[in-house]
């Protein structure tokens, strides 16, 4: 089997008001090469809620995780708060609403993987695109929006939680989980100056987890709603 992914665990410097680096695991997935996927719930609509269910859920068809991560928030029936579509179908409708949370910090955004490859857009921004997706995911807030900081990011937050999210460059979806707790801002900055990100999005916070077949890391950090992955026929090997 191909190389599917690179995983690196990378340090930065973390913004002033930290007293160490920063830790984060980044993977790297070439959409040109390699088909990302998402996963809510089985056929009959019932959530998956997190790996294992989902994994026992694909050995019957044979097919395995290699990678996976949460992929956007959710409401407490586990149903997404925003965007989802799942090979083609849309299986929540984009939310434009205004209320409190993470989520509805605007400008948020969407993940996507289309005829142009994958992008992250604002939500506004994501009906004149929506033709011939195939996969989108909706969260909030943007991280990065053409190499610009979120505006209400600020330098000397004291808010510091382990966060996850994704960045696109060029044909390949960069996804970024703090293994240390890190504000927004900080999380930001690593994703544009060391990572190369000119667009990313928050996916979430403290549940916050991945799914790394070769390196044995299933984190287990509370319930999941809508999650990214690569999958393989049970068995395969990884090549990196």
């Amino acid at each position: 089997m191909k190389r599917v992914l690179l995983t690196l665990l990378l340090s930065a410097l973390a913004a002033a008001g930290s007293a160490s680096p920063a830790r984060y695991t980044v993977v790297t997935v070439d959409t040109s090469e390699d088909q990302l996927q998402l996963f809510w719930g089985d056929a009959a609509g019932k959530p998956f809620r997190g790996f294992a269910p989902l994994n026992a859920w694909l050995a019957q068809q044979g097919r395995e995780l290699v990678f996976a991560t949460n992929a956007g928030m959710y409401h407490p029936d586990f149903s997404p708060v925003g965007l989802l579509v799942i090979e083609g179908r849309e299986v929540s409708p984009l939310n434009l609403g205004k209320a409190r949370g993470n989520f509805f910090l605007k400008p948020n955004g969407v993940f996507l993987v289309g005829p142009d490859g994958p992008q992250v857009v604002a939500s506004s921004e994501y009906p004149a695109l929506a033709r011939g997706v195939r996969i989108a995911t909706q969260s909030g807030p943007l991280l990065l929006r053409h190499g610009r900081i979120h505006p209400a990011f600020k330098k000397d937050s004291r808010s510091r939680h382990i966060r996850n999210g994704v960045g696109v460059v060029g044909n390949k979806a960069i996804f970024v989980i703090s293994d240390d707790p890190v504000t927004f801002h900080e999380f930001a900055l690593f994703m544009r100056d060391e990572l190369g990100c000119r667009d990313a999005l928050y996916l979430d916070g403290s549940i916050s987890s991945l799914y790394d077949k070769e390196q044995g890391r299933q984190d287990l950090r509370g319930l999941l709603g809508p999650m990214i992955a690569i999958t393989a026929p049970l068995g395969a090997q990884v090549i990196r």
